[in-house]
């Protein structure tokens, strides 16, 4: 390491990661039950797994973010972290609060988790991905402040990148878009509006700012191509992210009762949004072949490439295959819907998480080099079944979507959605044997970590 507080970043990442592993398990408890209504039930039922299963994502990607952040800032500003220890205290404050609220989900009542966190003093609860109490709201909230000030103090005192200020950018918006959360009206309709103004303004906007810039900033240290000639393609990504990811919230109002311009503003914008992923994967695979260094953590630039593979499968292709309002109107609530937002959460966010782990995790443990060859091909392994995992998955429950349709959605001799269900339980068990894949495929990662080291 170059700088001693980058070390802030390890607890980050071996917290997210176990995040991850906790994130797949009760996604193969929901997919069980998908299969087994009965299963883990009345103990744990389907809607608290579910709950639990989204709000450890946000934490681990949140968790994610800030590691990478903590790590990369350092360098980029060319000085030590303005204050390491908050961040240790912030990690701290963030994992208490993100544990207390998975288990107040598991083992009390939601509408007694209401009562005895002040919802009625400030009613917050109840939207999807939005379900943590209050209290957690301000804690992710005075996290947050704390990250962003910690990030802006360490730039604004050392060197200012194209890097630093579209991070910056994506964290601002990070912050702010959050505060939507607090803010409940009673119209149905708007609800739905602000719901989406931080549901959809996070992921298909200012988080694609974080992962471009945690992937230029990999990219500058694994190939060694000059900073310039990838901050060109940085400006270019972010510019067209920016613009189709604003607009293309529209594609969310089409059937909540929104004015019917949205059918063309959500449409028309939306269909530009696999733009911007398809550059990153020109801009990924170009920056490899310009190499001006054979970098030896050949695994970090493996992930490199594959995030911006998956995510142009999975929040581009996927997405456009459903996000036109002709087609949207038959889709709309599917496992259309599942298969499209479990890639694209895995292929953008995930897997950078991974990219940025595999770089600096070898290095805070003395490995400058990068891991083993033995342990990078181990982790090639687990590339490769994490990656088939989810696209197996992600088929299997766009095969489902398309039968939903079919039955209950076209043509006059429609059937009820639990008789649709069953006609696909086949569907879901290999969704099930996929996503066992994805586990052994993390498994196999963990291990890898834990591997001698013999290229000292």
């Amino acid at each position: 390491m170059k700088y001693s507080s980058q070390a802030v970043a390890k607890p980050y990442f071996i917290f997210a990661l176990i995040l991850l592993a906790g994130e797949i398990l009760f996604g193969l408890l929901m997919a069980i039950q998908y299969l087994y209504g009965d299963f883990l039930f009345p103990l744990v039922p389907f809607n608290v797994l579910r709950m639990v299963h989204t709000n450890l994502l946000i934490v681990l990607l949140l968790n994610g973010f800030m590691g990478a952040t903590y790590y990369l800032i350092p360098e980029e500003a060319e000085r030590e972290l303005w204050s390491p220890k908050l961040a240790i205290i912030t990690f701290w404050v963030f994992a208490a609060a993100g544990v207390a609220t998975i288990l107040g989900y598991l083992f009390v009542p939601y509408a007694t988790l209401t009562e005895l966190t002040f919802n009625n003093l400030l009613p917050t609860m109840g939207r999807e991905f939005l379900e943590q109490p209050l209290p957690t709201k301000v804690g992710i909230v005075l996290v947050v402040v704390s990250y962003v000030f910690n990030t802006i103090m360490t730039v604004l005192l050392g060197r200012r990148t194209v890097i630093t200020t579209v991070l910056i950018t994506g964290l601002l918006g990070l912050a702010v878009f959050f505060l939507f959360a607090f803010y409940v009206p009673e119209n149905l309709i708007m609800d739905k509006f602000f719901w989406w103004f931080t549901v959809h303004l996070w992921v298909e906007a200012t988080w694609e700012l974080i992962m471009g810039a945690i992937l230029a900033f990999v990219l500058i240290k694994t190939t060694g191509v000059d900073r310039e000639h990838i901050d060109k393609w940085l400006y270019l990504i972010i510019a067209m992210t920016m613009v189709s990811g604003i607009l293309g919230t529209g594609h969310h109002f089409f059937f909540m009762g929104a004015p019917e311009y949205w059918l063309w503003i959500g449409s028309i914008s939306s269909a530009v949004e696999p733009l911007p992923f398809f550059l990153m994967i020109l801009f990924a695979f170009t920056m490899a072949r310009d190499r001006k260094i054979q970098h030896e953590n050949e695994i970090a630039l493996t992930w490199a490439k594959g995030t911006a593979v998956i995510a142009f499968i999975g929040a581009g292709v996927w997405g456009f295959f459903h996000t036109l309002a002709p087609v949207n109107m038959f889709t709309h609530g599917t496992q259309l819907t599942a298969a499209h937002g479990h890639l694209s959460f895995y292929g953008a966010y995930i897997m950078i998480m991974f990219t940025m782990i595999s770089y600096a995790m070898p290095i805070m443990r003395g490995r400058p080099h990068g891991n083993s060859k033995p342990a990078q091909k181990r982790e090639l392994t687990s590339f490769w079944m994490m990656n088939i995992g989810m696209i197996g998955l992600t088929l299997a429950l766009s095969a489902a979507g398309i039968v939903q349709i079919l039955d209950q959605r076209v043509g006059t001799d429609l059937i009820g959605f639990m008789e649709s269900q069953e006609s696909i339980a086949g569907i879901y068990t290999i969704r099930a044997a996929f996503g066992v894949l994805v586990l052994a495929g993390l498994l196999t990662y963990f291990s890898s970590f834990f591997m001698k080291e013999e290229n000292a």
